[in-house]
């Protein structure tokens, strides 16, 4: 199967969803505090909703897993799942910063097999259909200014980490900067506007699942943050942290970040 016709319909569920986030961002929202402390807004809710009605209804034999929706463990005996983040970075939304995207892939046993990310704030819309490249379409619509920085080498990384001081050894060797939303510092990594992209711990499947595909599809290296390849559709999706490596990372800054990586691993790594 090509995938043509799963991206095609995930493209336009995804502009839609797209708009009525923006909407919810011009008229205004409820915010909520998930049993973690993470915050939710009705804003995700609504996203997540047009994503499930849209996917579930073109593919009803796909199995699902959303940040936003309460798991079914049905979705392990699918050899297809959707895994979707309907607004990565609320925070971010939550501010009226564009550093938040709406993240999809579809899975086929274990891999990413297609993937959209998409920051209606900026316009931007990554893709990918696995062994067929990356494409990134930039329609500034709703007249924010996309990423950008002066910075090379550039590494994206957790805001909380970046505070705590654990990147401090890279500052010889790259640049740091907070972003937050993990979707879209990968998508921009894959997009060549971004060297690196490190989560140290944490994460979950949806944060993560279209972000690899983009990495991978644009000649790029992603894995958990002690280096071991990612499997999605898992029945516990939490990840340990993220390091995507894009193409243009400079060998020595390379070696820095995949050392520093391993360091912070092993210190959270309880002995035996």
């Amino acid at each position: 199967m090509t995938m043509n016709h799963e991206l095609s319909i995930l493209s336009e569920a995804l502009r839609q969803a797209g708009r009525e986030a923006l909407r919810f961002a011009a008229i205004g929202f409820d915010t909520y505090t998930k049993p973690d402390q993470s915050p939710v807004t009705s804003a995700d809710l609504a996203v997540n909703q047009i994503l499930h009605d849209h996917l579930s209804a073109a593919f009803p034999e796909d199995g699902w897993l959303s940040e936003e929706t309460e798991d079914n463990q049905h979705r392990l005996a699918r050899s297809r799942v959707w895994i979707v983040d309907p607004i990565d970075g609320t925070r971010s939304f939550v501010r009226g910063l564009p550093e938040f995207c709406l993240s999809v892939a579809l899975v086929e046993q274990g891999i990413p097999a297609v993937a959209a990310i998409f920051n209606p704030a900026t316009g931007e819309f990554f893709s990918a259909i696995r062994g067929r490249g990356i494409r990134v379409e930039r329609h500034p619509e709703a007249g924010q200014i996309p990423f950008t920085s002066p910075e090379r080498p550039l590494a994206l990384v957790n805001p909380w980490e970046l505070r705590a001081g654990h990147f401090q050894t890279l500052a010889p060797h790259l640049h740091c900067r907070s972003i937050g939303s993990i979707a879209y510092a990968l998508a921009l990594v894959a997009a060549g506007q971004a060297d690196a992209a490190v989560t140290l711990s944490g994460g979950n499947e949806w944060d993560i699942a279209a972000g690899v595909l983009l990495i991978e599809e644009s000649g790029g290296r992603a894995t958990t943050a002690a280096g071991h390849p990612f499997t999605f559709n898992r029945a516990d999706p939490r990840v340990k942290g993220t390091l995507a490596i894009g193409t243009t990372l400079t060998s020595s800054a390379r070696t820095h970040l995949v050392q520093l990586s391993a360091e912070r691993t092993a210190l959270r790594t309880p002995l035996p």
